[in-house]
């Protein structure tokens, strides 16, 4: 194949991506210049900031790599007060970030359900409607969904790990809690509900393939997402997959692996949101720099409270778990001056392409 040529596409073949994620070197090199290139040209050099909360480490579902699995007893369960969460959300406005995103573990009863949409009112109310929003809580019904974007959320992520059935089940249990076209129904739901809905895959992972990754892409723009986030797969000795971290590449190979999908996506998808992942940063000092100049925009600094974030190790030692929010954001300003970035305040930093679909 030509390379030189295929940097140059509007549309990518199967083929195509399995060339472009196999390149090494120099010939990698050039794709992530031209991915890089592609970024600035389509959405500039503005990073958007989304503070992150990790609202609770409550989890009904027992995926085989995730530290925080219900069946994992090895840990302290926590839930962020109500005022812990208004005083992030003031935080954030302080600290001039544009958005907020609250992440926890996954359920869908009523008492969960109604205190997501109690603290989206509340945090529309206290920042006069000028936070942006993007929830990460699961799996729920079109009602809940809904409900939350009535309540003032407006952006989703709902990762799948893998769009390949098989690997789905190699990752998850096989039950009616973890079911993949479940998973898939509720990302279709957030699509046509209204929100910039945005999935993501592990990168790295056991009995995955080159293939299995282009296909991943693939379905992203089948999807039409507005938004992805992906990251190198990290093990966690608590997991049921620990037992097959011999079977993952190391860590060198997985972050390259993130920065060629990365690339291949800001080509395949120039206008959409990517997250420079705090994975990255865990297996590579410089990690999420890397990922912004491979076609990132986003990175979500850390605003949980201090005294919860050990608690919540979906994968082990995680980078930025003692920064302070002050800290994290003047440092992140600086590095990014340092790789020609700049962070967009005080913008919700929408999906270009997103808006541009709705136009």
């Amino acid at each position: 194949m030509n390379l030189d040529k295929i940097l140059y596409n509007k549309e990518f073949t199967r083929d195509e991506l399995v060339f472009l994620l196999s390149l090494e070197g120099d010939d990698m090199k050039k794709l992530l210049d031209r991915a890089l290139e592609v970024k600035l040209q389509e959405i500039g050099n503005e990073v958007y900031l989304r503070g992150l909360i990790e609202y609770s480490n409550v989890c009904v579902k027992s995926c085989l790599y995730c530290g925080v699995r219900s069946k994992n007893m090895n840990f302290k369960r926590y839930t962020v007060t109500d005022e812990e969460v208004l005083d992030c959300a003031r935080m954030a406005m302080d600290l001039n970030y544009g958005s907020l995103a609250i992440q926890s573990g996954e359920r869908s009863d009523k008492a969960f359900t109604d205190k997501v949409t109690y603290l989206l009112k509340e945090i529309k109310k206290l920042s006069y409607g000028k936070l942006g929003v993007t929830l990460s809580c699961g799996e729920q019904s079109p009602e809940v969904y809904k409900e939350w974007f009535e309540a003032g959320a407006h952006r989703y992520l709902l990762r799948l790990e893998s769009t390949n059935e098989d690997l789905y089940y190699k990752i998850h249990p096989k039950d009616e809690t973890h079911d993949f076209q479940t998973r898939i129904k509720a990302l279709n739901s957030l699509v046509s509900i209204g929100y910039q809905a945005g999935t993501g895959v592990m990168i790295g992972l056991p009995f995955q393939t080159t293939e299995i990754l282009a296909d991943d892409l693939l379905y992203f723009k089948k999807l039409n997402v507005a938004m992805v986030g992906m990251g190198p797969f990290i093990p966690h000795p608590e997991t049921p997959l620990y037992e097959f971290r011999d079977k993952i590449p190391s860590d060198r190979v997985r972050l390259g692996m993130t920065l060629k999908m990365i690339a291949c996506l800001r080509l395949l998808m120039p206008k959409i949101n990517m997250v420079a992942a705090t994975a990255d940063q865990t297996i590579s000092p410089n990690g999420r720099e890397d990922a912004v100049m491979a076609g990132a925009n986003i990175i979500m600094p850390n605003l949980t409270p201090a005294k919860y974030r050990e608690q919540y190790m979906i994968y082990p030692n995680k980078a930025n778990v003692s920064d302070k929010p002050q800290d994290c954001h003047d440092s992140l300003d600086e590095r990014l001056k340092r790789i020609n970035h700049k962070v967009g305040y005080n913008k919700w930093g929408d999906s270009k392409a997103f808006s541009e679909n709705k136009g």
